[in-house]
């Protein structure tokens, strides 16, 4: 692209098609941030033939905010003196991090958007939610974030979400997505060369409605099937099936740090193994070939849309 070829600009890839993007000093090249998205946007569709959902804010979470409000296909500006009026229509649900239980205690509190969490002060927060807690709860309410690129923290999980054109209730469809994700976030996390024990399912309903269900695996993994699996029985166990889906993704996190492999019975340390060099395997394929072009199957007895 032109804007990476006649400049160095920081970027800093968080998933397989999201990267944040420090335009600070492009001004005078490009001219303001929205021209410089526009421009992006153009470069992708012209090269890629694919379209680009850009966020422009001024930190981490304004931008990230912004780059879901209009999706698939839109570019979202939100100047600093426009964060609060950007956030307080919002359901609490859209903050980063906050999961079913929090949803849950939020709920009982009365609290449903972000203007009605922003009445709550700190201590009052805390209270409720913990130090750690309670602090991220009341500076994202504020638009409050780091507004640091590629400042080389390790790589807290990884992730891979799409928005459809409609709301979707075809359970194939949403089954055969996940299937397409969870091929995506494996390939990724082996390329890292990570293993994780935490499984997200990520669902964004009609409304800006977004809830995110999570499963801790007795062992980590990096394979396909595996996630799939865990986030598959997320979904059907989520209450919202049947329910029209406007964005679904998934996510693997709490990586193995060195610990020794612990099996169980019906996960022994030679199938780890073994599944390993079958996935080692397959990407050499698809690195030869194209991803896509073999995946592993079902498991044996199972049904499509069934898992």
């Amino acid at each position: 692209m032109e804007i990476l070829e006649r400049v160095s600009p920081l970027v800093e890839p968080v998933s397989i098609d999201e990267a944040y993007l420090d335009v600070s000093g492009l001004e005078r090249l490009f001219g303001p941030p929205e021209d410089i998205g526009h421009r992006v946007k153009q470069a992708v569709r012209k090269e890629l033939g694919l379209t680009v959902s850009v966020g422009i804010g001024p930190n981490r979470l304004i931008a990230k905010l912004a780059s879901d409000f209009r999706k698939p296909d839109g570019l979202t500006l939100v100047p600093p003196a426009g964060v609060q009026a950007f956030l307080d229509p919002m359901p609490v649900s859209a903050l980063r991090g906050v999961g079913q239980r929090t949803l849950d205690r939020l709920e009982r509190l009365g609290v449903r958007r972000v203007e009605q969490l922003r009445r709550y002060s700190l201590d009052d927060l805390q209270r409720h939610f913990g130090d750690k807690g309670g602090q991220h709860l009341y500076r994202q309410a504020r638009g409050e974030a780091s507004d640091r690129v590629g400042d080389g923290s390790p790589r807290r999980s990884i992730s891979k979400e799409t928005t459809f054109e409609q709301d979707l209730d075809d359970p194939q469809a949403l089954h055969d997505t996940l299937l397409w994700l969870a091929a995506e976030v494996g390939w990724l996390a082996r390329h890292k060369g990570l293993e994780g024990r935490v499984v997200t399912l990520k669902l964004r309903l009609a409304g800006f409605e977004t809830h995110t269900r999570q499963r801790k695996l007795n062992a980590p993994t990096a394979a396909d099937q595996r996630i799939f699996q865990s986030a598959w029985s997320l979904y059907q166990e989520s209450g919202f099936t049947g329910r029209p889906v406007r964005l679904i993704g998934i996510g693997i996190s709490g990586w193995d740090e060195g610990e020794p492999f612990q099996g169980d019975l019906f996960s022994p340390a030679e199938d780890h193994e073994r599944e390993q060099r079958l996935y080692a395997t397959l990407d050499r394929v698809g690195q030869r070939f194209g991803r896509g072009k073999l995946r592993v199957g079902l498991p044996k007895g199972g049904k499509r849309g069934e898992g």
